[in-house]
């Protein structure tokens, strides 16, 4: 008998975790369904902790292969997916799909999980089981949609959806790096230009005027001062910066992960672009879990944690409460204050004509449309925002610089 630790949603939609004992993963996946919880991962305590060669260790990537060259990127799982439905809906059975996708593969930490995970299936266990050991590669969406189209044998299917929606994100993550690439390289240049000028230009051009900074204006007094603290104390300001960075990532990936994208929904511009990103992700996402045959309160539990924002998480959840009640999903989402009426009429009329997977995965189109819409805005709007900031600070730069200048010649002038 083995022990298992799990994470897993019941019937009422809450999130659960314990350990059950069974004779392996397969029987665990049964016995935890009995009891009506959808299973969204599963570990094996005694392989994991083992020092020998058990199933679980032997399948999971070496540390040193998920990181530089050999850390497997999102558009490297895209692939793999697109390979799997494409072979797949060619008619490939399961475990020589994966193999024939191994033998493709460039890559060692690539060839590495799919040799994993082909040789847990030849062992018995179903696909799922087997990707949910690499929980830091495969999302708990990904293999929730596996296991689905594993019970209801349309595993092509929702391959294929899996690799539109991944498609989808790919898209938004190339879209939004290149909106912000020439941003933050105005940014770094012009904060790269204003150090050199602050720090070494600066006094060098004063000193000829004079060498007592009392008799210069206050912009160039204070540039001064910022002079010399960069001279004498650069080393501080480096390690705030790093401490500021390091502090401001750990708030924002603990406590402070609310506030932070509370922030981000409401500002401008940006808001707009990453509700519509999390709208048109929520109904591709929805969509596609209960056209595999997925409830609705299971479908929640696990679309909460692809929008990618806290806050709306957190609506998800009072959503997910409402509709245990009994309460229509459409009432609680346009109640939120959250989500666009389009998509609650929409939800509405799904759930009055049984259509709801169709329709949401029909609006899915429309809202990543308005998506894009919204990252072509802010890819106007942001870099020149950005710009003009930049160009105000050098503005003051220069004119505290020629302050002094202005003031000596108008005072010969007098004389």
């Amino acid at each position: 008998m083995g022990h298992f630790s799990y994470k897993a949603v019941g019937r009422s939609g809450e999130h659960i975790t314990g350990s059950v004992e069974a004779a392996d993963r397969r029987s665990a996946v049964a016995g935890l369904s009995e009891k009506g919880h959808f299973v969204t991962e599963l570990r094996e305590e005694v392989q994991a902790a083992a020092s020998g060669g058990g199933l679980t260790k032997a399948l999971e990537v070496p540390r040193f292969l998920r990181f530089g060259s050999g850390r497997i990127s999102s558009k490297e799982i895209l692939a793999m997916t697109s390979q799997l439905s494409t072979a797949l809906r060619a008619g490939l059975p399961l475990l020589n799909a994966l193999e024939i996708i191994r033998d493709q593969q460039h890559k060692t930490s690539v060839r590495a999980v799919l040799d994993g995970l082909a040789g847990s299936v030849s062992g018995g266990q179903s696909l799922s089981e087997a990707m949910s050991v690499h929980e830091d590669i495969f999302s708990p969406l990904y293999i929730s949609m596996i296991r689905v189209g594993e019970t209801g044998g349309i595993l092509d299917e929702t391959t294929a959806q899996l690799a539109m929606i991944l498609s989808r994100d790919e898209k938004v993550k190339t879209s939004m790096k290149n909106a912000l690439a020439y941003p933050i390289f105005v940014l770094v240049l012009a904060l790269v230009c204003a150090v050199i000028i602050i720090t070494w230009i600066l006094p060098r051009v004063l000193s000829v005027i004079s060498e007592s900074a009392d008799i210069f204006p206050l912009p160039t007094r204070v540039l001064l001062g910022l002079s010399g603290f960069f001279r004498g104390y650069w080393w501080l300001v480096i390690l705030g910066i790093g401490a500021g960075g390091y502090y401001f990532g750990k708030w924002v990936r603990g406590e402070g992960r609310l506030k932070w994208d509370t922030f981000k929904l409401r500002a401008p511009i940006l808001g707009s672009v990453l509700r519509s990103i999390a709208v048109g992700r929520f109904a591709r996402t929805l969509g596609a879990l209960t056209k595999g045959g997925v409830t609705i309160l299971e479908a929640l539990g696990v679309v909460r944690d692809t929008l990618g924002n806290e806050l709306l998480a957190l609506k998800i959840d009072d959503v997910t409460e409402k509709v245990k009640t009994g309460t229509s999903l459409a009432g609680p989402l346009g109640s939120s204050g959250d989500f666009p009426p389009l998509l609650v009429q929409i939800v509405s009329i799904g759930e009055q004509t049984g259509r709801l997977d169709e329709l949401l995965l029909n609006a899915a189109d429309t809202f990543d449309g308005e998506a894009d819409a919204a990252i072509a805005r802010f890819m106007a709007i942001f870099p020149a925002v950005l710009i003009l900031l930049v160009a105000l600070v050098i503005g003051f730069i220069i004119a505290a610089a020629l302050m002094p200048i202005v003031q000596m010649g108008l005072g010969s002038g007098m004389l």
